[in-house]
């Protein structure tokens, strides 16, 4: 019995944030009914044809759903919207600012109607303030909440390397789903979530604020290296392979300087002594580092660095994630099916001994359209004629 098994989730979504969300609802056993556009469905099938044909966003995203292609701006759509609310526990939307209030799918309404339903809105800004009617993308935000500013290189900002706002908004609907299902179990009465991405992502960049609390410089940006300890980033094996390991305490630098560098004098040198020093004369360091480095290959060094306890890692490439042996040593990998057949699917994180996750199918667009509507108790003439109309 999975926590969320004989839970229905209503989910208006495309993109990123609604689906990550919902899919991890659905991950915990939960029904995911996503309702997609007739025609293309989700925009996000549509941003690549990596995953044999498949959007690689769409096909991490979306497995274990049904989906249901409606018109929501058909007056045809309302009937159908209401019979699934009526046995809906969830109602999940991301759609455009205001669109849910002009389709008739606010909460403060919906709530009256059904009393026990839990609304989540995902939005970029929330649902007032000066930014409530402005679109919001992924990028935006992260510019918005200042990630762009603490993440790139001497030579500009960079975007971060995954849509980090996005799952900021998606991990805090659904942890907040969660606790609205707790609250429910003891009062009867269902919740209106409300979650901003901006807010979200700025949660995130709790760090870097305060270490500019009242106007004190913020961190600088310093590519792939700590902004603020050193020696702590990537750094190269003569072999041409990048690696990273990090210095946490003074008795790591001097294990660092006996074992790994080879040279313990610099344990006890003037310039090095503590994290300041050594932080304020990176280029120095880093050039007697970068000697004694490409004298090792990746191997040596890796030996070196993990005898002497100092944490470290390869800069991996995603072809060396698909085939990390602790991943694989764990079994974290599945197949689930999908419209171009069996594809790996990575197990969701977090292991527990009372239940298995849910690992089903990637939907094609309106796969369950027919056997949802049949379920709701339309018939198979009135399907057709919403079929041919372009309803569904």
């Amino acid at each position: 019995m999975r926590p969320l098994q004989g839970m229905t989730v209503l989910a208006l979504e495309h993109a990123v944030a609604a689906p990550f969300a919902t899919r991890q609802l659905a991950d915990l056993g939960a029904r995911v009914i996503k309702v997609e556009r007739p025609g293309g469905g989700d925009f996000a099938r549509a941003y690549d044809e990596r995953v044999a044909g498949m959007s690689s966003y769409f096909a991490w995203l979306n497995r274990s759903k049904e989906s249901l292609t409606l018109d929501l701006k058909r007056p045809e759509a309302a009937a159908v919207l209401s019979a699934l609310l009526e046995r809906s526990d969830v109602l999940v939307q991301n759609l455009a600012p205001g669109a849910a209030a002009r389709l008739g799918l606010a909460a403060a309404g919906l709530r009256e109607r059904w009393p026990r339903l839990i609304v989540c809105d995902i939005s970029g800004y929330g649902d007032d303030g000066p930014y409530a009617g402005r679109k919001a993308y992924d990028l935006l935000i992260q510019a918005e909440a200042g990630l762009l500013s603490v993440t790139g290189g001497a030579d500009g900002p960079a975007r971060a390397g995954i849509s980090v706002a996005d799952i900021a908004a998606g991990m805090y609907g659904y942890s907040h789903i969660l606790a609205a299902l707790l609250l429910r179990e003891r009062d009867g009465a269902g919740s209106h979530i409300e979650v901003s991405m901006l807010e979200a992502l700025t949660e995130w960049m709790g760090n870097p604020l305060y270490f500019a609390y009242r106007g004190q410089p913020q961190p600088e940006r310093s590519g792939a290296s700590h902004p603020s300890i050193y020696p702590y980033g990537p750094f190269q094996a003569g072999d041409g392979q990048w690696l990273l390991f990090g210095l946490q305490n003074p008795r790591e630098w001097r294990r660092f300087c006996e074992q790994v560098l080879q040279r313990p004098e610099l344990a006890d040198d003037p310039r090095f002594a503590a994290n300041p020093q050594r932080h304020q004369r990176r280029a120095q360091l880093q050039a007697i580092i970068d000697q004694v480095f490409s004298g090792l290959d990746s191997e040596q060094l890796l030996s070196r660095l993990e005898r002497a306890g100092i944490g470290c890692g390869r800069v991996n490439a995603m072809a060396d994630v698909w085939r990390h042996p602790q991943l694989a040593a764990r079994r974290r990998w599945r197949q689930v099916d999908s419209p171009a057949g069996p594809i790996p699917a990575l197990l969701p994180p977090g292991v527990s001994d009372g239940f298995d996750y849910r690992m089903d199918a990637i939907p094609a667009p309106g796969q369950h359209s027919e056997a949802i509507l049949l379920e709701l108790g339309y018939a198979a003439g009135d399907i057709q004629g919403l079929r041919e109309q372009g309803v569904i």
